[in-house]
């Protein structure tokens, strides 16, 4: 349990730390407002890093393939824990991130990689839970495939699907 929790701290700190940097990125630009200059440099290589830095951090919170072991892990934890580290306070987190910066994903080739990355962990989460019988870990896999599927439907291009699907 303690390595459980071990594990989801610090891949969740990965995150943090790509989120705080972008943040620090965007203060070049004169203001966190950064709707307006998502449209006007989104060709530019300083749009790129911070749209790869966010990118970054919604996979962690999200639990995508590289970072995808921490969310089963996470059920080991006793179950007050484990049901809010399930439940829509930290998972979640990713994708309303990445439905903001959408912007980023659909003009790039983040949004390609992205669904590369989310369909892998839709499988990959799909197989995994065919194999085990712990009902938690099962539980937690079922939710990592249902947040590979919004990854792919948001870098697809279908924000609205991917955030109707958040909500439901």
């Amino acid at each position: 349990s303690y390595n459980a929790g071990m594990l989801t701290a610090l891949s969740n700190r990965i995150g943090d730390v790509a989120l705080l940097l972008s943040i620090a990125w965007m203060l070049n630009y004169g203001s966190w407002n950064y709707i307006f200059y998502l449209e006007i440099m989104q060709n530019e290589f300083e749009m790129l890093m911070i749209g790869s830095l966010v990118m970054l951090a919604a996979m962690t919170k999200s639990a995508q393939i590289p970072f995808s072991s921490w969310l089963p892990a996470a059920m080991a934890a006793p179950t007050p824990v484990s049901a809010l580290v399930h439940s829509s306070t930290l998972v979640t987190a990713g994708v309303y991130l990445l439905i903001r910066f959408n912007i980023i994903l659909s003009t790039s080739w983040l949004g390609q990689l992205m669904l590369l990355l989310s369909g892998l962990t839709m499988f990959m989460a799909g197989l995994g839970a065919n194999f085990e019988f712990d009902l938690k870990k099962i539980i937690a896999l079922s939710t990592l495939s249902q947040l590979g599927l919004m990854m792919s439907i948001l870098s697809m291009g279908f924000l609205k699907l991917a955030m109707f699907h958040l909500l439901t």
